[in-house]
């Protein structure tokens, strides 16, 4: 994979997206960022790191998140920015920061693909898989939780994402006219995904 790709992964909760992300990571040799990425957010921007952990992945209000369904994109031209809207956009620029390193990485979630939608070298993943496997998934991966709990988490979590990456983005989130490469990661399985994603891009932009 030629250097200064980036590997940009959405997932559907319980589809083994941090794993996935972190075996691919290692497998090339690159740097992962998901929560990492708060804190580099954090340092570059000056806020606090508590309002990252806080509004991470979190969705507008359900007003404004109506509103700009007619404005398909970012709404940050505004006179007193809220601070969510502060916090992707710190958010957003320290993915484009990461890119001006030249430096290939993968990056999870955080509407990353549509940041550097305008960066000719980015490969834009999305995992999916069957709700009942990733219920399975995630009650054998916490103890806590029982099959309906996770079915629930799974749900929320997922209408959480959508709404945040709708609304920030002028794509939506997880159909497949916005990606390279969409995957049933847990129907081919973890490692398989990582080696599929790899040669991918290693097709996609080779050395």
């Amino acid at each position: 994979m030629k250097r200064g790709t980036i590997i940009t992964i959405g997932r559907q909760c319980g589809s083994g997206g941090r794993e996935i992300g972190q075996k691919l990571a290692q497998k090339l040799g690159i740097p992962f960022y998901d929560r990492e990425l708060l804190r580099l957010a954090a340092q570059q921007s000056g806020l606090a790191p508590e309002n990252f952990e806080l509004y991470d992945e979190v969705p507008t209000s359900s007003l404004l998140y109506s509103l700009s369904l007619g404005n398909h994109g970012v709404m940050l031209g505004q006179y007193d920015m809220p601070i969510h809207q502060k916090v992707f956009l710190a958010q957003f620029e320290a993915i484009q920061a990461l890119a001006d390193k030249g430096e290939s990485c993968v990056i999870i979630g955080r509407c990353a693909d549509y940041a550097l939608r305008e960066r000719e070298q980015v490969v834009k993943v999305f995992l999916k898989a069957d709700p009942q496997a990733r219920v399975r998934r995630l009650v054998e991966q916490y103890s806590d939780l029982t099959e309906k709990k996770a079915a629930d988490q799974m749900v929320k979590t997922d209408k959480r994402r959508a709404a945040y990456y709708n609304f920030y983005s002028d794509s939506r989130w997880g159909s497949a006219e916005g990606y390279d490469l969409v995957v049933d990661s847990l129907r081919t399985g973890i490692d398989k995904t990582v080696e599929l994603i790899a040669a991918y891009a290693d097709l996609r932009f080779p050395e």
